[in-house]
């Protein structure tokens, strides 16, 4: 993409608060949920909602990890809204959850039981947990207290997280479906991306230099 193009577009982007992510993101999953308590979802709304939160919650894992490769390579900055996009994606890993435990499975022992005896209910589970330290440090004063290098370091974790929840979806999906793979593999491009050296050129010479960013 030129640049001439994106110089105006990121001089638009820099003008807009991430607090309007965070509300556009708050007003879509209570849409959502609106329209499951009105019958807006089909005839199977609880389900419907589950999958729905589920699937939002990987797009902006994705989005998430796109961010650095966008900017590294196409120079799109949307760092100013990378912190806004991995709270909205565990929130909705959250309600993802949410409804699932309490308005679809509805017992602590039956919650377990699952998690337990059903693989890509513990793949899932497994995901969540690993972002609850991210969605926890996603804070300057988290990033004060840690340091640069090791709060860049923890939020790698939302690698092997989103693996698990692209590998949930596959796993639940019923038959053959291209969708969940397509998650999958924009996932491992996108961290194969973040994680492989670049080429950078220093007065003539050519030195490989890893990402400093997580």
């Amino acid at each position: 993409m030129s640049g001439n193009v994106l110089q105006p577009l990121n001089a638009g982007l820099r003008l807009v608060p991430p607090i309007l992510l965070y509300m556009g993101g708050v007003a879509w999953g209570g849409w959502l949920f609106w329209l499951a308590a009105t019958g807006g979802l089909g005839v199977e709304p609880i389900e419907a909602l589950e999958h729905r939160y589920g699937e939002i919650a990987l797009q902006l894992i994705v989005l998430g990890l796109a961010v650095t490769p966008l900017r590294q390579r196409l120079g799109l900055n949307l760092m100013p809204f990378r912190r806004a996009i991995g709270v909205l994606a565990f929130g909705f890993v959250t309600a993802h959850f949410l409804v699932w435990a309490v308005l679809d499975v509805q017992s602590v022992s039956a919650i377990w039981a699952d998690i337990v005896k059903r693989p890509y209910v513990t793949l899932g589970m497994a995901g969540l947990l690993l972002l609850i330290p991210l969605a926890a440090t996603s804070n300057n004063w988290a990033v004060r207290k840690l340091g640069g290098l090791r709060w860049r370091q923890l939020h790698k974790l939302v690698y092997p997280a989103a693996i698990l929840g692209a590998v949930h979806y596959i796993w639940l999906a019923k038959g053959f479906q291209i969708e969940p793979l397509v998650y999958l593999f924009l996932i491992l491009g996108l961290i194969a991306l973040r994680v492989a050296p670049r080429r950078v050129r220093v007065r003539g010479v050519n030195w490989d230099m890893n990402c400093p960013e997580g």
